[in-house]
């Protein structure tokens, strides 16, 4: 589904193609314990989130040179075009990296080069979110920020993933008030696998603008009127939930109740080499199964944008919606 649209919940890590993987792995020197790419994507079927992780980690071996971040950006950004984006924020996990031997520096310079040029060469505006990972120490995020300092001309915020369960949002209040401190944006992972009660969490003591995923806010009818009140931007990302079994099927999602109750939700990919589908795969499969009407998808669709870290003032943001007001969803 190629309408104009931004994406907000992208993990640039969980682009990587098997094609890709396999070449870097050739170029760096690196054995991948896998016969060929369709062994690989055999190896693409997961339990739940960590089984998903485990993996996920694993092939980021493969990712050593700034060469290598930029042409793995370079290959998402030639594939979100393709399906409508017009603006992505990108999230990169530098401790997932800097543990490998990576320094930050490499990941960021690489990212940066492809993002540098993605307007002129995709007609995409970009910016880029770092994420700590929250089954990592507080005391490591600190670190990583502190180790970040001079590329934050180049980050615009700072968000938490990873695995939930036993990890609540309260653990990282010290690193999302220093990011505050230096004006960076704050998003963060809640109401996937852990309770609704880490999105309110995420929204008390870090003081997140966004929440990604949030899908169990709809246990908490309280919770939800506040989103709804708020206006609280969502990002679902609704073929990651399904594969990761947070639901059983698309059937089940909850888009539709929480559009429905005034929510602002989106509709992003996660990690789409992983889980079936980039951002336009996962607009026509919600469409298809929830059966959602061309007034919901050109409101998804402004959510997007209107949910977006793009500057008030920046004239981008005015054109994107025009954009989107100018489409004929029923074509969608």
């Amino acid at each position: 589904m190629a309408f104009p649209k931004a994406e907000l919940h992208l993990h640039i890590e969980g682009t990587l193609e098997p094609e890709l993987a396999f070449a870097l792995a050739a170029r760096n020197g690196v054995t991948l314990p896998y016969a060929d790419t369709e062994a690989l994507r055999e190896a693409y079927r997961f339990d739940d989130l960590q089984s998903f992780l485990d993996l996920y980690y694993a092939l980021m071996a493969v990712l050593r040179t700034a060469d290598d971040f930029t042409e793995l950006a370079d290959a998402y950004l030639a594939r979100a075009a393709a399906q409508g984006v017009r603006h992505a924020e990108i999230f990169f996990d530098p401790q997932a990296h800097t543990v490998r031997g990576v320094p930050i520096g490499t990941v960021v310079e690489g990212l940066g080069a492809a993002l540098d040029r993605a307007e002129e060469r995709y007609g995409i505006s970009t910016r880029l979110i770092m994420c700590f990972l929250r089954d990592e120490s507080a005391e490591s995020a600190l670190d990583t920020l502190r180790a970040a300092g001079p590329y934050l001309d180049r980050i615009t915020g700072v968000g938490l993933d990873s695995a939930e369960v036993g990890h609540p949002p309260a653990k990282f209040r010290e690193v999302y008030e220093e990011a505050a401190r230096l004006g960076l944006r704050r998003v963060a992972h809640a109401g996937e696998e852990g309770p609704a009660e880490y999105i309110r969490e995420a929204l008390d003591v870090l003081g997140v603008e966004r929440i990604d995923h949030g899908l169990r806010c709809v246990e908490d009818p309280e919770l939800v009127e506040r989103l709804a009140r708020e206006r609280v931007p969502l990002t679902l990302c609704p073929l990651s939930n399904v594969r990761l079994r947070t639901i059983d099927t698309l059937k089940d999602h909850p888009l539709r109740e929480m559009l429905a109750a005034g929510l602002m939700a989106t509709v992003n990919s996660d990690d789409p080499s992983y889980f079936g589908g980039y951002v336009g795969d996962n607009f026509d499969a919600v469409r298809d199964t929830l059966s959602l009407t061309p007034d919901q998808l050109r409101t998804l669709a402004r959510n997007s944008f209107l949910a977006s870290f793009l500057d008030d003032d920046e004239p981008r943001r005015e054109r994107y919606l025009a954009e989107v007001e100018a489409y004929d969803f029923h074509l969608a």
